[in-house]
């Protein structure tokens, strides 16, 4: 196994996993005509496992890709997940020698988190932005039963709610979005679940993290919701997929591309891109 400390890159990865790299079986159909679900509930490969249930796929080939991806030793995984729920997920190939999880909360260095980075994490959200506590009350308060499966927070740096869409009132999710940036917080709906998290707490920071110790002079990033747009428009190039919170607004930044497909098709062609910008990267 490669072990970071050995680890000098010439090209860093960094790849969002949910509805990115990884999907679940109802988000994997994403931009399919109907009639193709059987096709592509057969080319999948279950890469989580969750209370003994099979929750989350790549495609075939993505697996392939992603497991010689992952033997660069250049993949980053970057999650919003919690560390537990991180480690769940069991992508082919050695473990990456860094990851980031929590939204940029936790730097994982062989698996373990890394003190110094999560001392620095504690200390800015304490400059920047309103308690943790005064969120998760404000969540508890206005989150109702009715179109609220789940209240939950991540590990004490940012809080998430598991929704029923459908029955969201209307405009509840601007509200709650500008109630999060007047407290230097903000709000992410991806799929079922709306995210509020510190301004401040960024993946990109920590892929620059990694960067530095690697001495990667090119970072490459993949994602698809809101809380990756500053990874994106930090990295050297960037991708994201024609499906997702990015991809409803238009969203854009110089470098960019974005993929044909959509659904689990598109994480298929993340993986491709990554892997050849490393191997380019690498070969330059």
């Amino acid at each position: 196994m490669r072990r970071a400390a050995d680890a000098v890159l010439p090209v860093v990865a960094a790849c969002d996993l949910d509805r990115t790299l990884v999907y679940s079986r109802k988000a994997a159909r994403l931009g399919l005509p109907d009639g193709t679900h059987e096709e592509l509930v057969r080319d999948l490969a279950c890469v989580e496992i969750y209370e003994s249930e099979p929750l989350s796929y790549v495609t075939q080939a993505a697996h392939r890709t992603v497991e010689a991806l992952a033997r660069t030793g250049a993949l980053v995984p970057a999650t919003t997940r919690t560390r537990a729920q991180y480690e769940r997920i069991m992508l082919p190939g050695p473990q990456a020698p860094y990851a980031v999880t929590a939204n940029g909360g936790f730097l994982l260095v062989d698996g373990v988190a890394d003190q110094a980075w999560t001392d620095r994490v504690t200390r800015v959200l304490a400059e920047s932005s309103h308690p943790f506590a005064e969120v998760e009350g404000y969540m508890a308060s206005v989150f109702k039963p009715e179109w609220t499966s789940k209240l939950r927070s991540a590990e004490g740096l940012f809080c998430y709610a598991v929704v029923r869409r459908q029955h969201l009132p209307e405009g509840f999710v601007d509200e709650v979005a500008d109630w999060a940036r007047a407290h230097g917080w903000r709000a992410s709906l991806q799929g079922r679940k709306l995210y509020v998290v510190p301004d401040e707490l960024r993946k990109g920071a920590a892929v620059a993290e990694v960067a530095r110790r690697t001495d990667a002079h090119t970072v490459v990033a993949a994602g698809d919701s809101l809380l990756d747009a500053e990874m994106l428009e930090s990295a050297t190039r960037a991708i994201r997929p024609a499906h997702g919170e990015l991809h409803d607004v238009g969203w854009t930044t110089p470098g960019l591309t974005v993929t044909g497909a959509a659904g689990a098709a598109a994480g298929e062609e993340i993986a491709s891109w990554l892997l050849a910008q490393v191997t380019e990267g690498a070969a330059g």
